[in-house]
């Protein structure tokens, strides 16, 4: 069973293009788009664990520089 999360990242501004690129190169990711309003970037994930996707935001996605902030929401099927 998989887990799939959305991460909504907050970029220095006139960063979010890069990041987006950087994050789309990263294993688990399946879209990562610019947007606009509160956040810069919208990261769709999926992974195998709550952990595993733990350490993909800790470990790869929040190293990425000009990221000044993420807050991840899990998917859940009500």
């Amino acid at each position: 069973m998989s887990v799939a999360a959305y991460v909504l990242i907050q970029t220095e501004v006139g960063q979010a293009a890069q990041v987006a690129s950087a994050i789309r190169k990263l294993p688990g990711v399946t879209v990562a788009d610019d947007v606009t309003g509160p956040y810069d970037v919208v990261v769709r994930t999926e992974s195998e664990s709550m952990d595993n996707l733990g350490r993909m935001v800790v470990g790869k996605i929040q190293l990425i520089e000009g990221i000044t902030r993420t807050v991840t929401c899990p998917v859940v099927n009500l």
